[in-house]
């Protein structure tokens, strides 16, 4: 069986990726969840991970690492993880491959944080930029192959890339075109989406530099993560 190792879920996008597609497509795993603020089982896990993050997939003795060679990696043994049509494969392939690589200001100004709610101090232009781009990626795929998944009726991989935007949309009330917040909610209302988030929301550790970016650029206004201890 599967070993996923991952990250806290409120604040693991990475994690989230991989997870998803197991969980959505019933590939059978054993989840490893690393507390980020536990450097003990940080030190434990980096003789295990080459490069010493998350998310990492093991497969007896095989380590796969990177959120988008996992995919690739259970996309050769599992039918599902890409669409089955050559033209939506590339699409679902390159959007995914977009967004493994960009969306820096996304990434930067609006950290994956699924148990808050947060209004940003202040308009930024990058942010504003990115939030366009999703928006015509998201639009351009739902159009070209029918929705309501972004290469046509079935969940792939490309999905699972854009499920941690969904949160961020949601903790930060972030506001994208009518067809694109349609896509955010079809994401969100995944059962594995709504399972990850009862999940992060429950825990109970928090993770001091995280928690310090969101401050950065954002005021929460609502705390639904359990009491930290």
């Amino acid at each position: 069986m599967y070993e996923l190792f991952i990250g806290n879920k409120n604040y693991s996008s990475w994690s989230l990726r991989p997870w998803v597609i197991l969980r959505h497509l019933g590939i059978e795993f054993t989840e490893h969840l690393i507390p980020f603020h536990d450097e003990r089982a940080w030190a434990d896990y980096r003789k295990v991970a080459p490069n010493g993050l998350v998310p990492l997939l093991k497969d007896g003795d095989t380590l796969v690492w990177d959120s988008l060679a996992i995919a690739e990696y259970l996309a050769e043994r599992h039918d599902g993880v890409w669409p089955t049509d050559p033209v939506a494969r590339a699409y679902a392939r390159s959007a995914a491959a977009e967004m493994h690589s960009g969306f820096s200001a996304l990434r930067n100004i609006c950290g994956m944080n699924i148990g808050v709610r947060a209004n940003l101090r202040q308009e930024h232009e990058a942010l504003n930029a990115n939030l366009a781009r999703l928006a015509t990626v998201w639009s351009e795929g739902l159009e070209r192959f029918g929705g309501p998944f972004l290469a046509g009726d079935k969940f792939s991989a490309a999905d699972a890339f854009f499920c941690p935007v969904a949160f961020r949309v949601q903790s930060y009330g972030l506001q994208m075109s009518p067809t694109a917040m349609s896509y955010a909610e079809t994401l969100f209302s995944l059962p594995a989406m709504q399972e990850w988030a009862g999940d992060g929301i429950a825990e109970t550790f928090r993770d001091a530099p995280h928690d310090a970016e969101l401050n950065e650029y954002a005021e929460i206004t609502q705390d639904l993560r359990a009491p930290a201890q």
